[in-house]
């Protein structure tokens, strides 16, 4: 049987591991160059697949490909671009379908979240229906840990290992001046539906009274009075408080606080501004100096403090979706189901991408003090094996070496330019 190529592609807001399930994919798929050909990574994204942009990943040498293991972002580059439905737009897949023909490509690896599965189930439905089957195969990533039918999401470990540090040691800071400075010390963190990653922040506490005295999640409806009243009795009781807010928090009618009125290119609510929104709330109920600060993209690029167990499972994911694939396996995705013992472990599992397209998996209430306000220990048991273990990049001069690849690209086949 000939080979055939196959094609990688990143997808969505970048991590500080997905690089690793890259290397993965790469590494596992050059152990297999009697069933796979060439592995072609698409230029940011999906759309690299539609502009026929296709990067040789066989130009790159063992030791670059090795270096994306403590890279972080997108080494091939990703995108915000979804495909809508075949309905709306079929010319998008059946350009996808094109592309794939004209280089021979038979395995499609979509690296990405929730929307990315969507794409990646919809491709390997048409493609039959074109006549030209095509293996695809999602790899799970999303900070947001938001994914159905896996334990949790690479990248997400990495994520709540950074916020917990920067929870606590910020939180020492405000702690040493709040007597006649900062009292309210207030961090933003992203989620737009899930509080995963603001219930990462209470894994900086370790007894009564440590910060984060206050988390705010998307699951909890935000009640203004109550949560002024409780950061009133936290500097009361503790001389300062320090608070982590979900970027979606939001009121009992599904509003966000920080709405801005835009949409993103996966039409998704923009969101903005919660941190100084809720800094002025507090400055006008109460008085207190503030500080606030933004997570943003610190949280997700942070790979000099990565989790060992997240880059572990990422490149895991990876490897397991060639040799799923391999083994004939299409329309799935590889997933983390976690040990039974007490004693945390993980391995590999599958799921059907019909029944994770378009699921989104929210907080567990019993993961959720019962005033809202923080975690209980069965959310701590949860999250704390996911940030074990330090997987520290080489150091030169002080910083960081991370890996540049080539991302050189093969000729084009087709004439025809495609218009995104």
């Amino acid at each position: 049987m000939p080979r055939k190529n196959a094609f990688y592609a990143q997808s969505g807001g970048v991590t500080a591991v997905i690089n690793a399930s890259a290397c993965g994919v790469i590494e596992t798929a050059r152990k297999h160059r009697g069933q796979i050909g060439k592995v072609l990574a698409g230029r940011n994204g999906i759309i690299g697949a539609l502009r026929e942009e296709l990067i040789d990943t066989g130009k790159e040498s063992k030791a670059a490909i090795r270096g994306l293991l403590t890279t972080p972002s997108g080494a091939f580059g990703s995108c915000r671009h979804k495909l809508k439905s075949l309905q709306e737009n079929r010319a998008e897949y059946e350009r996808l379908i094109e592309v794939f023909r004209a280089h021979d490509i038979g395995y499609f690896f979509y690296n990405g979240g929730g929307d990315s599965a969507d794409t990646c189930l919809k491709v390997s439905q048409l493609s039959e229906t074109l006549g030209y089957p095509i293996q695809a195969i999602h790899v799970p990533k999303t900070i947001d840990n938001d994914l159905p039918l896996t334990d949790n999401c690479p990248g997400f470990g990495s994520v709540a290992k950074y916020v917990a540090i920067s929870t606590r040691e910020a939180a020492l800071d405000v702690a040493s001046m709040c007597e006649t400075s900062t009292k309210v010390f207030i961090l933003e963190v992203m989620g737009r539906h899930a509080g995963w990653i603001a219930a990462a922040a209470g894994l900086a506490a370790e007894k009564e009274g440590d910060a984060p005295h206050i988390i705010l999640f998307p699951e909890i409806a935000f009640d203004r009075d109550r949560f002024i009243a409780r950061v009133q009795r936290t500097v009361k009781r503790h001389g300062y408080c320090v608070i982590v807010a979900s970027e979606g928090a939001q009121y009992a009618d599904g509003r966000f606080l920080a709405e801005s009125g835009l949409k993103d290119a996966f039409g998704h609510s923009q969101l903005g501004g919660l941190a100084p929104q809720l800094a002025q709330m507090v400055k006008d109920a109460t008085g207190f100096k503030y500080h606030w600060a933004v997570a943003d993209y610190l949280q997700r690029s942070a790979r000099h403090i990565a989790s060992q167990t997240d880059v572990d499972q990422a490149y895991a994911l990876g490897e397991a979706a060639v040799e799923l694939a391999l083994k004939g396996h299409n329309a799935i995705m590889p997933c983390i189901v976690r040990g039974k013992g007490k004693r945390y472990s993980w391995s590999i599992g599958e799921a059907a991408l019909d029944q994770v397209a378009n699921v989104e998996k929210k907080m567990p209430r019993s993961y959720i003090t019962r005033d809202g306000f923080g975690i209980t220990e069965a959310g701590r048991a949860y999250l704390a094996p996911l940030i074990r273990g330090e997987a520290y990049p080489t150091y030169r001069n002080g910083l960081p070496r991370y890996t540049r690849l080539k991302n050189e690209l093969v000729p084009k086949k087709l004439k025809k330019r495609f218009a995104i």
